[in-house]
């Protein structure tokens, strides 16, 4: 059993994973409550929006080094969520800071559910992207 970079980077990435599962159970909290009325949107805007950038900025780390150690298959399934990420960054609403969410729209109803089904579906590529971590860690651990 050796210890290389690939192995590194899916250590890496299961810690770095678990940052990422935790905001993404945050974010459908967050909504849950705005949903129910027990936060308002200011404050729940507030809280969310400093989240957005270190949860995109951590998973194009981990992609990263998943490029550098030639990990092809853990960046090919993490690409499409980083697509995504790309994308809604480009198309957010015109705001004064970073950040997503804009207290104005957030309580619109298909805004609220667009949300919330985003949330749900990065808690679940996260989650499987963190089951596969570990898998491919410890393959690389005993295979070299």
């Amino acid at each position: 059993m050796a210890f290389n970079f690939t192995a590194f980077t899916y250590i890496v990435a299961l810690i770095g994973d678990a940052f990422l599962i935790f905001f993404a159970i945050f974010h459908v909290i967050a909504f849950d409550e705005l949903k129910t009325d027990y936060k308002n949107p200011i404050d729940q805007c507030n809280s969310l929006n400093p989240l957005v950038l270190p949860e995109y900025l951590l998973h194009i780390f981990l992609n990263l080094l998943f490029l550098f150690c030639g990990e092809w298959f853990s960046l090919c399934i993490n690409i499409p969520l980083i697509a995504y990420h790309i994308w809604r960054y480009k198309n957010r609403p015109v705001m004064s800071g970073p950040g997503l969410y804009d207290p104005t729209t957030v309580l619109k109803t298909d805004t609220l559910y667009r949300n919330m089904r985003e949330g749900w579906i990065k808690l679940a590529v996260y989650l499987i992207s963190f089951f596969y971590y570990i898998y491919g860690m410890v393959y690389s651990l005993i295979s070299t």
